[in-house]
């Protein structure tokens, strides 16, 4: 169990660092740091959004933008650190106590 414990903390990190980089992507492309028009940098932000939105839509639905401010992100990042608190508390280390 140590082992699949151990992966599933790992995805849910990996997937929390593609939420950040989806949220940095689109600040860039707000501020017209990269342009949409550059195929690679479409390429990118079209993946990161595909990797994201199925997670970060239901919430958005939810949970409407704060002074036009998706907090959806910082909700599923915390979500994440639940898991893995509990994947670290159940699979992991089960015998230990915290």
């Amino acid at each position: 169990m140590d082992l699949l414990g151990y992966i599933l903390y790992k995805a849910l990190e990996i997937y929390s660092y593609i939420i950040i980089a989806t949220i940095i992507a689109s600040w860039l492309v707000a501020f017209n740091v990269i342009s949409m028009q550059n195929p690679t940098a479409r390429k990118i932000v079209y993946t990161l959004g595909r990797l994201t939105d199925p997670v970060l839509r239901p919430i958005q639905r939810a949970i409407p933008s704060i002074g036009g401010i998706d907090i959806s992100p910082i909700i599923v990042i915390f979500g994440i650190m639940l898991l893995q608190r509990l994947i670290v508390q159940l699979l992991i280390m089960p015998g230990y106590a915290q």
